[in-house]
């Protein structure tokens, strides 16, 4: 027990995925990496988990992947709740944070990061769409393909793109990041090539499904074809598809306004801030 916090066990998640079901717009990595990777487990996407106990059930929930990564959910905005996981986490490695935005800020700051070196810092806008309202507006002529073995290559330098663009990865290692990501897509089924006279434009994927709920991300257009509404066609006909697949709702965070544009035309709606620090080199909590 540390200022109200204690290490949750295995006995504990019942409860904790309700509550984060409840908040899926920014809990929804938390609960897929439990479910995938489990509790204190080895991969680097397995979860620690600490919680702070309300009258009904948690008042609010940390996560900490084995890589580092911060998953917030501590709806209560208080400094010194945030400050009292700072001897649960003094020593640990830490290499980011993701969440809603006020929480990850609390946090931060709280543990003493707000002022740590960083590759990506950026508070975007998050959407949600019930999927029956999905709007599909007039767009180019194009097709999704699934990808596999035979478009991997492709696949691999979007995403190797995207990393650098987006997520800020150094070029000596967006390759490799990029193909250790593909190799997890063609698993999971989860990414699309988009196609237009044999030649693939760009991608659209599902990072992540909880129940009828899918998390839309790493959208990406070759530069020399945006804006021309082919983002837009291309998560349109992927949500599409995981609707006629049982898939009832869709949220997102979008990165800039011409992306946030594109997700309106398609029915999303306003749903919050998330924030997505990544550190620039691991971080560890001052003593």
């Amino acid at each position: 027990m540390s200022g109200g916090w204690r290490r949750l066990r295995a006995d504990d998640l019942p409860g904790v995925e309700a509550f984060l079901a409840e908040h899926i717009q920014s809990s929804i990595f938390t609960l897929v990496n439990l479910r995938d990777h489990g509790l204190d487990g080895t991969d680097a996407r397995a979860v620690a988990l600490w919680g702070c106990d309300g009258a009904d059930g948690p008042a609010g929930v940390l996560a900490v992947t084995r890589e580092g990564m911060l998953l917030p959910q501590i709806p209560v905005r208080n400094a010194a709740l945030a400050r009292a996981l700072g001897g649960a986490l003094a020593g640990r490695p830490l290499v980011g944070a993701i969440g809603d935005a006020d929480q990850v800020r609390c946090l931060l700051l709280a543990l003493g990061l707000d002022r740590a070196p960083t590759r990506i810092d950026a508070d975007d806008p998050a959407f949600r769409l019930d999927l029956d309202a999905l709007a599909l507006p007039p767009g180019p002529e194009v097709a999704l393909e699934p990808a596999g073995t035979g478009n991997s290559e492709v696949l691999a330098r979007f995403r190797s793109a995207y990393h650098r663009e987006v997520l800020g990865t150094p070029a000596a290692d967006a390759d490799a990041a990029a193909r250790a990501d593909v190799a997890r897509f063609l698993t999971g089924d989860s990414y699309r090539l988009l196609h237009r006279g044999g030649r693939a434009l760009g991608m659209t994927g599902i990072n992540a499904t909880w129940g009828d709920t899918v998390q839309v991300g790493g959208v990406y257009v070759r530069p020399e074809e945006r804006g021309r509404g082919i983002a837009r066609r291309a998560v349109g006909l992927h949500l599409a598809e995981v609707r006629a697949a049982g898939a009832r709702r869709a949220i997102l965070f979008a990165s800039g306004d011409a992306a946030a544009r594109a997700y309106r035309a398609l029915g999303f709606e306003p749903a919050g801030t998330i924030a997505m620090v990544l550190f620039d080199g691991p971080q560890r909590v001052p003593e």
